[in-house]
């Protein structure tokens, strides 16, 4: 066979390999698998009842998990009182997860130190989100594999001392 037609077919097949190397390589989680799917949260946030639904899907070549908050509630004008989209992957170097959390509160998501992190424990993702001068808020999302459902606790600490912000419970439709 012509060295030229080899070496074609060679890159051919390479070129037809690639997109199945590159689905392959998806982030794989068994606690996150468990988020997926579509959810009620309901409980007390900022001192209020609210109900909120969550659709949560695996996105960006299943590096990522992805879920969307909007809330039922709406505000004075009408419009949605709470719309969340928030990101959870892994980061690798830190051994730990990593969340991006974007939503409707203030638009300054998108800063260098708001990353939250959290280290593998069990059914727990106890994220932490540096908030700037000795602040941090808690997200801790905790798997209940009895009663398949997700419960919420979320805190401020200001130079450790803790303020509730939320306690909810995230239970399939």
């Amino acid at each position: 066979m012509d060295l030229k037609i080899t070496a074609c077919l060679a890159i051919v097949a390479l070129l037809a390999a690639a997109p199945v190397a590159a689905q392959q390589t998806g982030f794989q989680d068994e606690l996150l698998d468990r988020f997926v799917g579509d959810w009620v949260l309901q409980g007390m946030i900022a001192g209020g009842e609210v109900t909120h639904d969550i659709e949560a899907a695996w996105v960006l070549g299943h590096q990522y998990l992805r879920f969307h908050d909007v809330a039922r509630e709406r505000d004075a004008t009408g419009a949605i009182a709470y719309d969340a989209t928030v990101f959870i992957g892994w980061d690798e170097p830190a051994g730990g997860y990593a969340c991006l959390w974007l939503d409707s509160t203030g638009g300054g998501g998108l800063v260098a130190d708001i990353i939250g992190r959290a280290q593998p424990n069990g059914d727990e993702l106890a994220f932490l989100f540096p908030m700037g001068e000795g602040s941090v808020f808690h997200t801790t999302f905790a798997y209940d594999r009895e009663q398949d459902t997700w419960e919420w606790r979320m805190d401020s600490e200001r130079d450790g001392e803790f303020k509730p912000f939320a306690r909810a419970t995230m239970a399939k439709p």
